[in-house]
């Protein structure tokens, strides 16, 4: 049976970037590739209910060995690609093993230095085994850190005989840029309920996400030649600009919340002389706030439009997910049985909220409750990022106790 650590670093080094800009599904057909590697896998594990569908999506059933005929089948979910933010393009693993607290000096770019001062979970981790990648990409760990726990918890579940109910394996594409489950066939789905394996330290178990909206602003100016452009001139790139600038220095941004204060973000402004797009997001785990956030990006908007007669705009405002608690809290008992299969694992449970969102948000209102269980994977999205091997290994070990937990109750 292969290492976990060794399943991780064979994963990481297919690259499975997404691309926000296309247009497809996925986004970036080279997620298939991992996709077709975890369909093969998960055969030559026995399983004989495994597709990978035209979107990308692998979908795999682990029957029941259960006489409890009534118990729940339970959904594992993770997603197969990295994070455009950083580059997942020929990604180097490196193992250290029994890390002892010094910094740790990336290879391929000795400035990128990964350090306790900078990352304060490393104290907790001195001892374990860490996989970083060498200083040019990102990991991967955000989420094939999930990936790998998953595939070593189902190729567990061929050695190890403890009752179970069905479990359903479900590896997404796009999670990163937001469409993770925009094309799941949900009548392929049997599963009651569902986790999500997509966090970050030691016993993290997360069933509060952002509620999240998109928003765009296209703002038309009036063009003219710009040698007899005088009093006739509406320049729209000017306009998007003092449109920006006129956000709130000191709060409502990213750089500014800390958890549970959402935020509005610009995430890219585009365009000419006559057309200028701002594109934002809006984030706040409390649903109602994001009507406040809309008006009040239009009342700016409104505010700056008096500087510049002659000109309009339009906005545009999209879901993209809600906070998961708002269904989680009806099914209570699927966080609580997560947090008992912990404690029999030997992990001490944290309770916390997340400062955005996973596939489990959309899953828990597609009628799949899904809370979000740690991986060990840390500094995502960046060329620090990292995960403790051990960290992984205890997430197996929840996966099993888990799923004996949920065998004993009823769907």
């Amino acid at each position: 049976m292969e290492h976990i650590a060794s399943r991780f670093m064979r994963y990481v080094q297919i690259d499975t970037s997404a691309d926000p800009n296309s247009t497809s599904f996925p986004s970036s057909e080279k997620q298939k590739n991992l996709g077709k590697l975890l369909t093969e896998e998960l055969r030559t594990f026995g399983l004989k209910q495994v597709e990978m569908d035209d979107n990308g999506y692998v979908i795999a059933t682990i029957s029941g060995n259960t006489t409890n005929q009534n118990a729940p089948c339970i959904l594992l979910c993770s997603h197969m690609d990295t994070a455009p933010d950083c580059s997942g393009t020929d990604v180097k693993p490196i193992l250290h093993r029994s890390y002892n607290g010094a910094p740790i000096v990336l290879p391929d770019d000795p400035s990128q230095v990964i350090t306790i001062e900078r990352y304060p979970y490393l104290k907790e981790k001195i001892g374990d085994d860490l996989i970083t990648a060498s200083g040019l990409t990102l990991l991967g760990a955000d989420d094939k850190a999930g990936i790998a726990i998953i595939m070593d918890f189902v190729q567990q579940l061929t050695t190890k005989q403890f009752p179970h109910g069905d479990i359903q394996v479900l590896f997404t594409p796009d999670e990163e840029v937001g469409r993770g489950v925009d094309y799941l066939d949900m009548n392929k789905i049997t599963a009651t309920y569902g986790y999500t394996l997509d966090g970050g330290p030691l016993g993290d178990i997360e069933d509060e996400t952002f509620s999240a909206d998109g928003m765009k602003f296209v703002f038309t100016g009036v063009s003219a030649h710009p040698g007899y452009a005088k009093g006739k001139m509406v320049n729209a790139i000017k306009l998007a600009s003092a449109f920006v600038s006129r956000l709130p220095k000191e709060e409502w941004s990213p750089e500014t919340t800390s958890g549970r204060e959402g935020f509005v973000h610009p995430v890219s402004i585009q365009g000419g002389l006559e057309e200028a797009t701002v594109q934002f997001i809006l984030r706040d785990h409390n649903t109602e706030k994001m009507n406040s956030y809309a008006d009040k990006l239009t009342r700016i908007a409104e505010e700056v439009m008096i500087d510049f007669p002659g000109a309009h705009y339009r906005a545009e405002r999209s879901e993209q997910y809600r906070n998961m608690k708002e269904k989680l809290a009806d099914v209570p008992f699927v966080t609580e049985y997560a947090v008992q299969a912990m404690e029999r694992a030997g992990v001490q449970a944290r309770r916390a909220i997340i400062r955005g969102g996973t596939d489990g948000s959309r899953l828990s209102f597609m009628g799949v409750p899904c809370p979000n269980l740690f991986t060990g994977e840390m500094a995502i999205h960046s060329k620090h990022e990292y995960v403790s091997v051990q960290d992984m290994e205890k997430a197996v070990a929840t996966l099993s106790e888990l799923v004996q937990i949920w065998e004993k109750h009823e769907a």
